[in-house]
């Protein structure tokens, strides 16, 4: 079974990973580049990671390094990325395309898709459902409200799950960590609940080292602009002082995965639009990493259980409250952290992924 999988990267990340390959030499040695980041690798499929001549990786919407393979390869210089894609599927003899950017990359481009192609799935956990899906064999995540919310649009479903990451497992036995309490991630006009957590926790600091790494929304950024930011339309997307005092841009890949590892606590947050089923991939690297994992309350995966293996916060003044109770019990806050990565390491390893991939294609 020949498996083809298409990373789509955010625009945050694709700026990193253009520096990161400036000195690799050619496509191969760019996606090695990519692949030693460790950027999506909760997703990434264990024959990818371990370099298996049978599976593919490509960085559909990566203009530097699909044209790096364009080049190499004899395509014309403007060759859209769509056709690149194309073309590298038609080059490995595909059996299976397994694409996790398929807004960009939607049930259009199955038409054609040469003939080698036997089965497609496509990853999509957006709490929206997109409506140009319905052409892929399975749509797959986490989620199973998401996934009955494709279903209702037409889509065949499936559940599937991200893994620990061989990455992680390097930092996850570290008891030395600086970092009180972290979080990464996105913020916008979208994220009002998560913003009122993070508003909470920060008054946290300096008693305690909270760290936050924000990929800001553009109109946040433009919010905190010396002469734009006196606009009165763009003051409800200005960060508060306290955050911005303890925030820096946003850690992706290796840098990610080091934070973490130096961290006792990974803050957790779902955005507005998640409703009540929880399992985003923070979940996922924060108990790869060996940190406790200290989230909102709602409905996880299987093996996710509160005072187990993590811990959960109703509201911003619970979240203080639970941070600190866990800071403050060093035996309990490593316990159950340790309990999350042991839990990680059997349910969601690598290899349980591979084989449930497997089931899916058969």
């Amino acid at each position: 079974m020949r498996i083809l999988q298409n990373v789509g990267l955010y625009p945050s990340y694709l700026n990193r990973l253009e520096t990161l390959i400036d000195g690799a030499v050619g496509h191969q040695n760019a996606l090695e580049v990519f692949l030693a980041d460790g950027f999506e690798s909760t997703h990434l499929l264990q024959g990818v990671i371990d370099g298996d001549p049978d599976f593919a990786l490509a960085l559909g919407n990566s203009e530097l390094v699909q044209r790096r393979w364009a080049t190499e390869n004899g395509l014309p210089r403007r060759t859209a990325l769509e056709d690149i894609l194309l073309a590298q599927i038609e080059h490995h003899r595909t059996e299976v395309f397994y694409n996790l950017d398929p807004v960009r990359f939607d049930d259009r481009i199955l038409g054609r898709l040469p003939g080698c192609v036997r089965r497609t799935i496509a990853w999509s956990a957006a709490p929206s459902p997109h409506t140009r899906f319905q052409g892929y064999d399975l749509v797959v995540n986490n989620f199973p409200g998401i996934l009955a919310r494709y279903a209702k649009l037409g889509c065949r479903t499936a559940y599937f799950f991200p893994a620990l990451a061989p990455k992680m497992c390097e930092v996850a036995c570290r008891t030395e960590r600086p970092i009180d309490i972290i979080f990464v991630g996105g913020y916008s006009r979208h994220h009002l609940r998560r913003s009122n957590v993070l508003d909470a926790v920060s008054a946290m600091s300096p008693a305690k080292r909270v760290c936050y790494y924000l990929d800001l929304g553009r109109l946040n950024r433009l919010s905190e602009l010396p002469l734009l930011g006196r606009l009165k339309l763009l003051s409800p997307h200005r960060r508060t002082p306290s955050i911005r005092s303890i925030s820096a841009p946003a850690l992706f890949g290796t840098e990610l995965i080091e934070a973490f590892g130096r961290s006792k606590i990974v803050l957790n947050a779902a955005v507005d639009m998640a409703g009540d089923e929880r399992g985003n991939i923070r979940c996922f690297e924060a108990m790869g990493c060996g940190a406790l994992l200290l989230s909102d309350a709602g409905s996880y995966p299987t093996g996710m259980e509160s005072g187990r293996t993590l811990v959960t916060y109703n509201d911003p003044t619970d979240v203080v409250k639970q941070a600190t109770r866990m800071l403050d019990d060093d035996s309990l806050r490593t316990h159950i952290a340790a309990a999350g990565h042991m839990m990680l390491a059997d349910r969601y390893s690598k290899s349980r992924q591979m084989d449930a991939f497997r089931a899916l294609v058969d």
